[in-house]
């Protein structure tokens, strides 16, 4: 289970729960439950405040509902665990996804994986001239995250603070993407920031540092052509380096005493994951519940955020992806090619979503 079905799922614990009147007929029942990571110290995966939002209308005690609403969801395939905390918060522990299928499933749904299952294409967009460009600018990134979760436009646009006089035309002084990144990146009421350090053509750039994440992705794949593989997800962990020891047996003549344990074969040598891909992976899992939470709060900078650590992290991965000199490919090899395109789709997508190009080459 990923953390965007985890939101539909406990949506229809509720629906049931009313349904079969262990809720009252008059509580609410949320179209889409808001999921969140469990802050640092706290219990479980993913968390959720739904069960107070359903006691305001339901008229009980938030902690009353968390249980029904946990006793609904006990059964349910791919959750592990549901614990109450507080006064009514809801901690849920996910089943273990397999690497490959997650990689799979970014890799066939492309750009639009996260989105939701009737999620539209935005229209496109017309404003008058004289349209202020970080308005513009925010309110289409908006729209087009709330389109990916299936949403409509409606709903008050947030209030967004103008661009600071003092640094004129920023389209013209830093290019449209450039300038939508700044405009993007922080909440649309605080004011944004220009400086040359956006056009700075290294990782201290976080605008840079993401394009330049998804052009590696794409170099890693035209590097692992020429080199004659492909990615086919899969286990990116290194076979082991040496196989286990044979058990010797002890000489027929002088049959061990009765008292001496058996010889045991010693373990094979764990397997360790690639270097980052256990957090790429976390990451990847994450993403439809970013959107998710950026289009409930009308947020495209939480999009932009994640974007970061997306290219944090596949920046210091992407060393283990092609072989080092005499190394022929191997099957981790092209688990962590399907795993550095997977990454790199999620950024293409992203970038998308806020209106930003994303190269191939940079």
């Amino acid at each position: 289970m990923t953390p965007a079905d985890l939101s539909s799922t406990v949506a229809r614990a509720v629906r049931r729960a009313v349904e079969d009147g262990e809720l009252p007929a008059a509580a609410d029942v949320p179209e889409r439950v808001v999921i969140e990571r469990t802050r640092p110290g706290g219990a479980g995966d993913y968390a959720t405040p739904v069960a107070f939002q359903v006691a305001r209308a339901a008229r009980r005690p938030p902690a009353e509902v968390a249980r029904v609403i946990a006793e609904g969801l006990a059964a349910e395939p791919g959750i592990e665990r549901v614990e109450i905390t507080g006064a009514g918060f809801l901690n849920f522990t996910l089943a273990p996804r397999a690497a490959a299928d997650l990689v799979r499933e970014v890799l066939s749904r492309g750009p639009r994986y996260g989105y939701a299952d009737d999620a539209v294409e935005a229209e496109p967009f017309c404003w008058t001239p004289t349209a202020e460009f970080r308005r513009r600018a925010v309110h289409e990134a908006v729209v087009r995250i709330l389109r990916s979760q299936g949403r409509g436009d409606g709903g008050a646009p947030p209030v967004v603070a103008p661009v600071a006089r003092r640094d004129g035309d920023v389209v013209a002084a830093y290019g449209r993407d450039a300038a939508g990144w700044a405009v993007l990146a922080v909440p649309a009421r605080e004011t944004p920031q220009f400086g040359a350090g956006l056009l700075v053509q290294d990782e201290s750039s976080e605008f840079f540092l993401v394009r330049y994440a998804h052009a590696r992705a794409k170099a890693l794949g035209r590097g692992a052509a020429r080199l004659g593989f492909g990615p086919e997800p899969g286990e990116t962990a290194a076979p082991p380096e040496t196989a286990a020891r044979p058990e010797t047996p002890a000489p027929a003549e002088t049959p061990a005493p009765a008292e001496t344990p058996a010889p045991t074969r010693p373990a094979a040598p764990t397997r360790p994951p690639a270097p980052g891909a256990p957090e790429l992976l976390r990451l990847l899992a994450e993403y439809p519940l970013v959107l998710e939470a950026a289009a409930h709060r009308r947020a495209p900078e939480q999009l932009v955020r994640f974007l970061v650590r997306v290219a944090d992290e596949l920046l210091d991965f992407q060393h283990c992806v092609l072989p080092k000199g005499d190394e022929k490919p191997s099957a981790a090899h092209r688990a962590r090619l399907a795993l550095a395109e997977a990454a790199g789709t999620v950024l293409a997508g992203g970038l998308a979503l806020l209106g930003i190009d994303a190269p191939d080459c940079l």
